[in-house]
């Protein structure tokens, strides 16, 4: 179906919110992906936050323009059937969505990504930002991390206790 004038503008001022709001917006070519491919991506891309959108080029390359810390951003790798994942929570959140997608869907390649500061990246960083871990994993490590000495303190002080006590069992014993 063909967009009249203002459904164009009307898309390209929701994508240009989009990327106004998104920490990171990721760019993938999903040439050959079945449209139930695609329903299942966006499912699980919206568990982790991540919004996914399939637009024309020219109007996301408008709404870059628009957008004031992107209008400088190289947009020569929009070319083909590309879909845009935003999330404006998490930065690596859309990279990883696509990523654990893609090792079912081989369909589905990088191309690139719009960062929050202004600048595009390659397929080969987005490629290294989605093998890096999400937050919750990261906040996970560190409160383990930060409780492991504490635990073995715990365990060396239990052991001096329990030392103590199996000392004073052995001596009762003794004395009968």
């Amino acid at each position: 179906m063909a967009l009249n004038k203002d459904q164009k503008n009307q898309v390209v001022s929701d994508v240009a919110a989009l990327l106004a709001d998104s920490k990171m917006t990721v760019v993938a070519a999903y040439k050959g992906t079945t449209v139930k491919g695609i329903q299942q991506l966006r499912r699980e891309a919206r568990e982790n936050g991540t919004h996914l959108r399939v637009v024309k080029n020219r109007l996301v390359i408008k709404a870059v323009q628009q957008n004031e810390t992107l209008k400088n951003a190289d947009t020569s790798a929009l070319t083909g059937q590309l879909l845009y994942a935003f999330n404006s929570q998490d930065e690596v959140a859309p990279a990883q969505a696509l990523a654990a997608f893609a090792k079912l869907n081989p369909t589905i390649e990088f191309v690139g990504a719009f960062t929050g500061e202004g600048a595009f990246i390659g397929a080969d960083d987005v490629k290294a930002l989605a093998s890096l871990p999400s937050k919750d994993q990261l906040r996970g490590q560190l409160v383990g991390t930060l409780a492991a000495p504490l635990t073995g303190f715990m365990g060396v002080m239990s052991g001096n206790l329990r030392s103590i006590l199996y000392a004073l069992n052995a001596r009762a014993e003794q004395l009968g």
